[in-house]
């Protein structure tokens, strides 16, 4: 509809222009009008970065977690049952028995008690998780975040502020004279209606992207120096029992003659000599690192002393038949107290 439809016919010309020329700036204004940017100030959570480390593990989940170079069977603690010995349950994890006592503050290595919770960690050891080399990662900061931290900082004021500041600012269009009558003093008495000012917000400013860090490298794990054993075969004879996790077979069984040496099927340290386990006579462990151990049992003969130092190939017992119904070597590896087959790990026969 045409912006003259709304001036009455009886104004003056004058008037006329000067209503039709508020009218156009009022409709000018309202076309220009556009609402603000909204902006979600709702909490958004940071991102990190993919492959990002996870955050660190309470004390309870640091001290369940083996240590560097290990495997993560073996557990934090043991809780004793029925039948158990302070012996076997060191047998069982892969550790010696007088360190197993030591940490637990047993003044008797023979008194356990059922529910009696060992712990299997020296105190005070830091527990990690893998092999593999430590990763920081930074956390990105949230969209919202950025967008402010990059926005330009300026002094100048609002538009509006500036417009009414100004003098060039104008709340209504240049006045126009006329002869002076009664009907133009009538009209500029009424006035027009006063026009409505519109201040514009500025537009948007963009916003440089964050860019992102550079994802962390990690260092390929390496095999730990504890599972490289030379190992060679305790001793000559043949094999009348092979390993079986099944049948509960812990290790594999050499036939031969009383007196047979038995040798170190590795180098290491005696940490048991004895006959505190049940089925196994006279038995020999040593512990050659902190994963692997290997046992020797129904000896006819002890040669060797606990905490005594061995070499690989020293004879360390003579082969017998105590707690067995034939002469043989009964003969474990065990990696972190978990029996393993032996053959695996001996060199061709």
């Amino acid at each position: 509809m045409p912006l003259r439809g709304f001036i009455p016919a009886r104004w003056p010309a004058p008037w006329r222009w000067i209503a039709l020329a508020l009218l156009a700036t009022i409709v000018a204004g309202c076309a220009s009008r556009t609402r603000a940017p909204v902006e979600d100030r709702a909490a958004t959570p940071p991102r990190t970065a993919p492959g990002a480390a996870a955050p660190a593990p309470s004390a309870t989940a640091a001290s369940a977690a083996p240590s560097a170079g290990e495997a993560d069977w073996r557990p934090a603690t043991y809780t004793v049952k029925r039948g158990d010995t302070l012996y076997q349950v060191a047998l069982d994890h892969g550790l010696d028995y007088r360190e197993l006592a030591a940490w637990n503050d047993l003044e008797n290595i023979n008194l356990i008690r059922v529910g009696q919770v060992l712990r299997l960690t020296a105190p005070g050891d830091a527990a990690t998780t893998s092999n593999t080399s430590a990763v920081v990662t930074t956390p990105l900061k949230p969209a919202s975040v950025v967008a402010e931290s990059r926005a330009p900082t300026s002094t100048a004021p609002p538009a509006a502020a500036v417009a009414r500041n100004s003098d060039n600012f104008k709340s209504s269009p240049k006045a126009v004279k006329e002869p002076y009558s009664e009907q133009a003093v009538r009209d500029v008495a009424k006035g027009p209606p006063a026009p409505e000012v519109v201040a514009v917000a500025p537009p948007a400013m963009a916003t440089r992207a964050e860019p992102k860090p550079e994802l962390p490298r990690v260092a390929p794990a390496q095999a730990s120096d504890d599972d490289k054993v030379d190992w060679v075969w305790p001793a000559k004879g043949r094999i009348v029992g092979n390993f079986s996790e099944t049948a509960n077979l812990k290790g594999i069984d050499i036939a031969g003659a009383a007196g047979t040496p038995v040798i170190a099927s590795a180098g290491g340290m005696v940490v048991y000599a004895g006959t505190g386990l049940r089925g196994y006579g006279k038995l020999i462990i040593v512990k050659h690192n902190k994963t692997y151990l290997s046992a020797y049992a129904h000896n006819r003969e002890i040669l060797v002393k606990e905490g005594q130092e061995v070499t690989r190939g020293q004879k360390i017992a003579e082969m017998g038949n105590s707690d067995s119904a034939e002469v043989k070597l009964h003969f474990e590896i065990r990696r972190l107290g978990k029996p393993m087959d032996p053959v695996r790990f001996l060199p061709p026969a």
